[in-house]
């Protein structure tokens, strides 16, 4: 089936803003990396996400979902297929402790919220760039918290397109891992169970935490977050600045000067650049120390 044909199929579930031909994927990916791709989609419901994953498959096109685009480096050809963006799966209820919150609300939103009516346990989620669908999809955590810590449910659809829902030990979330990675599952939302605290003490709980990222990370700086999972035996981070990598470049990827755990776009990068610098780090640490780092950067595209 040729792109114009997608097109019109996509064109008869959503409507005409909500479909878009040949979108830059750098546009959507924090790294400000990556070619277009043929068709971009953003469902506004989980009604409207089943009809497209029935279409795409129907049509036995590739398909991708993205979330904030904040773990992700994306090919510079682009994504030959359809991209389902879930970033207006985004509704927020509160009731009596317990957060309901839509896969497309940023893991900041949704602590903001939280906050504001003096809900404790989500202080750590303020400033994880995320949104809450991959936050759950990577149990992604940070100074101590995790979502595994105030995920109480799941809400997913699988590949039929049927909803189901999972318990916090059916969703299996561990260090920076959960059943969805696994599985294919797409996680449309999420109930959180916070206990009752005082909104100024959270407030400046958040207010600390930001500062400290601030600090230490390279915020101003287009970048896929911590490159390389935690190894066994010390920090990626430190392994890779006592390598001596601290500013070294490839094009226009750079290890940052502030963290070594990171990989900046000092403007220009491609992911040919990326991932130049990606085997030029594990090639020196692993000569170094004899770990070889895993990246936790997914790839999209050839």
């Amino acid at each position: 089936m040729d792109q114009k044909q997608i097109g019109v199929l996509l064109a008869g579930i959503l409507p005409a803003e909500a479909v878009w031909a040949d979108e830059p994927m750098e546009k959507h990916t924090s790294f400000r990396i990556g070619g277009p791709c043929d068709w971009m989609a953003t469902p506004r419901t989980e009604e409207e996400l089943c009809r497209v994953l029935a279409c795409v498959r129907a049509a036995e096109v590739p398909y991708f979902v993205l979330g904030n685009g904040t773990n992700l480096l994306c090919s510079d050809a682009g994504f030959r297929g359809v991209v389902i963006r879930t970033a207006k799966l985004d509704e927020l209820s509160i009731c009596d402790g317990t957060v309901r919150v839509g896969a497309g609300l940023s893991m900041t939103r949704t602590a903001f919220d939280a906050a504001n009516e003096s809900l404790t346990g989500l202080e750590f989620a303020h400033g994880i760039p995320g949104s809450i669908g991959g936050g759950v999809v990577m149990n992604a955590g940070a100074y101590g918290g995790e979502m595994a810590q105030v995920v109480s449910r799941v809400f997913c659809v699988d590949q039929a397109g049927t909803a189901r829902e999972f318990t916090l030990e059916e969703a299996e979330l561990g260090y920076r891992s959960s059943r969805f990675q696994r599985e294919e599952l797409i996680v449309t939302g999420a109930e959180l169970k916070l206990e009752a605290g005082d909104r100024e003490e959270i407030r400046a709980a958040m207010a600390d935490l930001a500062e400290r990222r601030r600090s230490k990370q390279p915020l101003e700086l287009p970048s896929a977050g911590s490159v390389f999972k935690r190894p066994p035996n010390g920090f990626a981070a430190a392994m890779i600045d006592q390598c001596g990598l601290k500013g070294y470049r490839i094009g226009g990827a750079c290890v940052s000067e502030k963290h070594a755990g990171f990989i900046v776009n000092l403007g220009g990068a491609t992911c040919a650049d990326v991932l130049a610098l990606v085997d030029h780090i594990k090639a020196c640490v692993s000569e170094a120390f004899g770990t070889e780092l895993q990246c936790e950067i997914k790839r999209l595209g050839d």
